[in-house]
């Protein structure tokens, strides 16, 4: 009775739009990638680099708090932000040098990386802890063999990305102007994790239609 009870119950669930979907990968990026960003821009500009730094890690604590007090689900994509600032704020408290600030993103990004490829070899790679920051995954979904398969294919992806993105910030910062550096970076930065994010979002997308997950209408 329990397994038919179940069986029904699956039956009847709707799954999500595309749109709705995608709007919930917004909310997530919006909170844990866009505004401490957003943040860190505003007082750099207003404040210092040392009020932008303490900024941005007082959202990621703070929305994390917040999350904890209304008791939402964590967030594995804002718990990461929160890591890296921490890192990031203590290496530029730690030092007053212009290139070890600059130099942070390569640090951080060459970190990242070896996290997303190192969990390769586990039975959850990083990208299958964040995916539900995405979409109202379950443990029974998370374990089917496509999901699986794309898991570990965006944990590599994401890994190799992150691991360009320190190696050609480390090759702008050792070779131009400072200046050329800034603009050079954005837009070859940008212009990459652009290429990841369809990627990603094509991938999961015919993934999650093969598998019934995304609503046809």
């Amino acid at each position: 009775m329990a397994v038919r009870g179940t069986l029904e119950t699956l039956e009847h669930v709707v799954p999500p739009r595309f749109k709705a979907v995608m709007a919930h990968l917004a909310r997530s990026l919006l909170t844990a990638c866009v505004m401490p960003a957003a943040l860190f821009y505003v007082c750099l500009v207003t404040v210092n680099v040392w009020g932008a730094l303490a900024a941005g890690l007082t959202w990621c604590y703070g929305a994390t708090a917040w999350r904890i007090i209304t008791k939402r689900r964590a967030s594995g994509l804002l718990i990461l932000s929160a890591i890296l600032m921490t890192a990031r704020t203590a290496i530029a408290f730690g030092s007053g040098d212009t290139f070890i600030y600059f130099l942070q993103p390569v640090v951080t990004d060459a970190l990242v990386a070896g996290v997303f490829l190192v969990s390769l070899a586990t039975a959850r790679p990083v990208v299958a802890r964040l995916a539900a920051d995405f979409y109202p995954m379950t443990h029974d979904l998370a374990a089917r063999p496509r999901m699986r398969r794309l898991f570990w294919h965006l944990t590599l992806l994401w890994g190799l990305v992150c691991l360009a993105k320190g190696g050609a910030t480390l090759w702008l910062l050792t070779s131009q102007s400072l200046v050329t550096f800034v603009v050079v970076k954005s837009i070859v930065l940008l212009s990459m994790t652009l290429l990841a994010v369809t990627a990603t979002v094509s991938a999961a997308a015919w993934v999650a239609r093969k598998e019934g997950l995304l609503a046809t209408a």
